[in-house]
């Protein structure tokens, strides 16, 4: 009796650094598939605040309580072309505005190019999470009282690392 095929998904990002918004992606893609590969996509071009070994931890410890995720990077190679090459036949994209939604679309018929057989599912997280940005959160940093503001839209284990980071420098 052969076993049914995993119904595998990839939901990439550049997680820089992990937000709330993120995690809710990650936690209702997880109930959809039998494995969800987190892909941290590394972009040579653009200048991270975190390495990709701290990204890749810092989601390591926000999807712990998650068994089917796993948490990966991938360079150089197109998203579609990434999930082509480990077999999952799924992208994951959050959608949080008429703007994402447009770019979205383009990118879906571009991937559909490049890659027919993989199927983009879009999310959209709820009316309280669907400002949070990677971005947004980074520019709240440093101003006084930046803890507080912070704390509410990212996981504990990021906004850790982003207190002792901060007290670093």
């Amino acid at each position: 009796m052969s076993h049914p095929p995993i119904r595998r998904a990839v939901y990439a990002g550049s997680f820089d650094p992990p937000t709330n918004g993120h995690l809710w992606m990650i936690a209702e893609a997880q109930r959809l598939f039998d494995e969800l590969i987190v892909a941290i996509g590394v972009n040579p071009n653009k200048k991270s605040t975190y390495s990709v070994a701290e990204r890749r931890t810092m989601l390591e410890k926000i999807t712990a309580d998650f068994p089917n995720v796993r948490i990966t990077s991938f360079e150089k190679e197109y998203l579609v072309n990434f999930a082509h090459s480990i077999n999952a036949p799924f992208v994951v994209r959050g959608i949080r505005t008429a703007t994402d939604y447009e770019y979205e679309r383009a990118v879906r018929h571009i991937n559909a190019d490049l890659q027919p057989e993989i199927r983009t599912i879009f999310l959209m997280p709820p009316r309280e999470i669907v400002e949070i940005s990677s971005t947004m959160v980074k520019g709240l940093v440093g101003y006084t009282g930046w803890q507080e503001v912070v704390k509410q839209y990212v996981p504990p284990p990021v906004y850790e690392k982003m207190i002792a980071d901060y007290h670093k420098n």
